[in-house]
């Protein structure tokens, strides 16, 4: 078993450096990321909300049950999950083989290292992902906030210029139209709706001011 651990460590610890340096010089992993069912690295959002969107009768709780827990332990085997597993594997089994212990305890010991490396990195990239979604700027959250003119917005809705304005910490750019007056460059204008993914609806900052006046 010895060799069996040797040959682990080396391997698993090996491309688990790579990796990391990889990710450290901007190439991120990729090139030595191989795809896998339920890959946490690529397809975490993915998997994980097709395994949790599903309605369910309450006739059929038991197998959802089962399909779930099933679904969830695939997605926690990816590249990166593995090659951790395997490098802790040989690491424990080789620190359980220095410590004299007998050959079960060493396999033992290192399955259980191995298994504990697997989740421990699964839960890491799930928490990236998470933090990843959360920075992402959601052009939802323009609505009601205030920003600046930075290409003219024709009236009337006739046509779309630019703004830009501060949202979640970041300068962001959106195209804009208007159903009011001509909105030149360095106006300041109040997002009031999105009409498309990056195109948002804006009235002059003035004109709504005007209007609460008279309300």
């Amino acid at each position: 078993m010895g060799t069996v651990f040797f040959i682990c460590a080396v391997v698993g610890g090996t491309i688990l450096v790579l990796q990391f340096v990889m990710m450290l010089i901007g190439l991120g992993g990729e090139a030595l990321d191989i795809d896998m069912p339920g890959d946490v690295g690529d397809d975490l959002g993915g998997d994980l909300g097709g395994d949790f969107d599903a309605d369910f009768d309450a006739g059929d709780a038991v197998a959802a049950d089962h399909h779930v827990g099933s679904s969830w332990l695939f997605g926690v085997i990816s590249f990166r999950t593995v090659i951790a597993a395997l490098a802790f594997f040989g690491l424990a089994g080789m620190a359980a083989r220095s410590a004299d212990a007998g050959e079960p305890a060493q396999v033992a010991v290192g399955v259980v290292a191995g298994l504990a490396a697997m989740y421990g990195v699964y839960f890491m990239l799930l928490s990236l992902t998470k933090l990843k979604a959360d920075g992402t700027a959601r052009i939802q959250r323009a609505v009601g906030k205030h920003g600046t003119v930075y290409i003219t917005i024709p009236e009337g809705d006739s046509g779309t210029g630019k703004i830009q304005l501060n949202l979640q910490n970041r300068t962001m750019e959106y195209l804009a139209q208007t159903s009011g007056h001509a909105l030149s460059p360095g106006a300041k204008i109040v997002v009031t709706d999105v009409i498309t993914s990056n195109t948002v609806q804006v009235e002059s900052v003035l004109e709504t001011e005007e209007r609460n006046d008279h309300a």
